[in-house]
């Protein structure tokens, strides 16, 4: 008998509809997992079971209502989530992953927050994040949480900064959660749990009330185990709200990204490279064998495949480190508890407040015309392909250097040098599981991402091929293949 958690977040809305189980059932179920596995896998931060189980009393009664005078209810209704404790929740602790901030409790919610709650959507409580987000490991000092570690090798990382989203949803502690991405910070845990990791274009989710991110790198977005499982919770998540600075064009009445995942991208010319975008880096060839695996089921579904050059060069890191290292500066953080940062957060933070406002209006300036550049250059592509990363996942602690935070920095942009090249440009990009490692020496076998890119503001296009891609590999390929969730834990 198929339990609750290794159903799909729609699987489990069909689930409901159809009496076979309910949002309070469903509550009780994840909560019972995330105090037996959360601790293990790091992944939540703060649980809210108290104000879970009233939301699903109250989902429970609204959907028994709705069955009863046969009216519709968003997608998600009643399916249990969770927030990236970078998001401000009211009511709940929301620490940043940083000491500093550990007993701040915010008195409103953001917008994205608010919008999953709209959705009808039942948050377990808080997900584990790096301090301010800033590295791409899950590794917060251990008064705020343990290591978020990948479940199919629990001596290994999984990724940051929503390391905590992706081993829940991996773990099977909830079906869906929310995540951010700044410079990989989605598809960099979802491609080292085997998940879905989609960062939207820049405009797509709205960045209410704070706005605090002017440079444009930073977006919420989903993290899932399917597709469509991703575009139903991108519906939920998409569009601006009233005053905001920024935003990409809404879809047309009637449309929805789940509904794109149904339709046919019709034959697309992608352009594709394996060189790294942002370091000069060797690619593991276990990575590269997934990269031309999906290269190859791309042109069995009549797609056309062209290798072009990659249009950033490693020449553009310095520029992206200063906007990198000012916005970490930004962070609000009392005078009197700066010395109780983290050491990679204290050397960022240094160095970004020794730039100048001309030094950091320069940056962004030339960032924007790399990113211009960049997306000239790809304008007769559909899409793009590259690897996620460029190495199998990280063993926890391997990348972290609290002692030389420089080498530090160093080293997560030699692991990950693929993803911050969309967040400049600001095009959607999504991570999908599309290969897996041999046996290591712990016996583990370890997922490898794939990174597809749509244009600007065609994260419904991105959508409709991502679920294709899907769609092929998981129709008898090995792909997407993954075994029984409480299998993973190694």
């Amino acid at each position: 008998m198929t339990q609750i958690h290794e159903l799909s977040a729609l699987e489990l809305a069909a689930a409901y509809r159809a009496g076979e189980t309910s949002p309070t059932e469903a509550a009780e179920h994840y909560l019972r997992r995330i105090e037996a596995h959360s601790t293990a896998l790091g992944a939540f931060v703060t649980v809210t079971a108290d104000a879970a189980l009233r939301a699903a009393a109250a989902a429970t009664e609204t959907l028994r209502a709705a069955r009863d005078l046969g009216e519709p209810l968003p997608a998600l209704h009643g399916i249990p989530t969770a927030i990236k404790d970078l998001n401000a929740t009211a009511g709940v602790r929301t620490a940043y992953g940083s000491v500093a901030m550990a007993d701040f409790v915010p008195e409103a919610s953001d917008e994205v927050v608010l919008r999953i709650e709209r959705a009808g959507m039942i948050s377990l409580g808080k997900t584990n994040t790096p301090e301010f987000g800033a590295p791409c490991y899950t590794e917060p000092d251990e008064s705020i949480a343990p290591p978020a570690r990948t479940p199919y090798d629990l001596s290994r990382s999984a990724g940051g900064s929503s390391g905590g989203a992706a081993a829940a949803v991996a773990g099977g502690l909830v079906p869906i959660a929310q995540a951010s991405d700044g410079g990989g910070s989605i598809r960099i845990p979802a491609s080292v749990t085997g998940l879905v990791g989609f960062k939207p274009s820049r405009g797509r989710v709205s960045k209410a009330p704070v706005y605090g991110d002017i440079t444009g790198l930073s977006t919420a977005g989903p993290m899932a185990r399917t597709v469509r499982d991703s575009a139903a919770l991108m519906d939920a998540l998409a569009g601006p709200s009233v005053g905001e600075p920024t935003w990409a064009p809404t879809l047309p009445a009637g449309e929805s990204y789940l509904g794109w995942c149904d339709r046919a991208p019709g034959r697309l010319r992608i352009a594709r490279w394996s060189q790294a975008a942002l370091a000069d880096e060797p690619i593991d060839p276990q990575v590269l064998a997934a990269y031309e695996s999906a290269t190859a089921v791309l042109e069995s579904l009549g797609h056309e495949i062209v290798d072009v050059p990659a249009p950033i060069a490693p020449d553009v890191l310095p520029t992206f480190e200063v906007v990198w290292a000012v916005s970490t500066a930004m962070a609000p953080v009392p005078p009197e508890l700066e010395s109780e940062l983290r050491p990679l957060t204290r050397w960022l933070r240094s160095r970004g407040r020794a730039y100048s406002a001309v030094d950091f209006g320069a940056a962004l300036v030339a960032l924007h015309q790399v990113a211009a550049t960049a997306v000239a250059a790809l304008a007769g592509y559909d899409a793009v392909l590259t690897p996620t990363l460029a190495h199998l996942p990280a063993a926890v602690g391997e990348i972290r250097n609290d002692a030389d935070p420089a080498e530090d920095f160093a080293a997560q942009v030699r692991y990950t040098p693929f993803t911050a090249q969309w967040n400049v440009t600001g095009m959607p990009a999504v991570s999908l599981p599309m290969g897996w490692s041999p046996p290591t020496a712990s016996g583990s076998t370890l997922p490898i991402g794939v990174m597809l890119a749509g244009r600007p503001a065609e994260d419904h296009l991105l959508y409709a091929l991502a679920a294709q891609l899907e769609e092929a590999v998981s129709d008898g390929g090995d792909a997407w293949r993954r075994p029984p969730i409480d299998e993973r834990f190694r």
